[in-house]
């Protein structure tokens, strides 16, 4: 027996603690990266400390935008956690860009190719979720 479908008001609850949360830690993000960058050197821990605050900013600042997109192109409500997951694959691929930047290995093709696999795997997730009109 499958759970009931959670109702509209439900998913626009679920979206609002979201992007509300996503508010929260985009602004300590930014502000752990200033302090960051202003006080420390750029040692080992720095580094590992930077790109993990970049990971959560970035995915902070995407959800918002997440959010408009889905909002104007899907036909039902999205769930928070799949706004949340499509965020993170921007935090990802930002992440990716600023690691590849540091070593000098990031190149058009590469980049585009990275975020072509990203686009790929949650095209691949959407479909998976997506519920089947033969199962009744």
């Amino acid at each position: 027996m499958a759970a009931p479908r959670p109702t509209r008001k439900h998913r626009i609850a679920d979206q609002n603690g979201v992007l509300i949360a996503a508010a929260v830690m985009t602004g300590g993000s930014y502000a752990l990266i200033y302090q960051l960058i202003s006080t420390t050197n750029p040692l080992a821990f720095a580094r590992w400390l930077f790109f993990i605050l970049l990971y959560i900013a970035a995915t902070g600042t995407a959800l918002p935008f997440i959010w408009i997109l889905n909002r104007r192109f899907t036909r039902e409500l999205v769930t928070g956690g799949v706004m949340l997951r499509e965020s993170m694959w921007v935090g990802l691929f930002i992440v990716t860009s600023a690691w590849l930047q540091l070593t000098r290995t990031l190149n058009t093709a590469t980049g585009f190719f990275l975020a072509v696999s990203l686009i790929a795997i949650e095209v691949f997730l959407r479909l998976r979720e997506r519920p089947r009109d033969d199962e009744s």
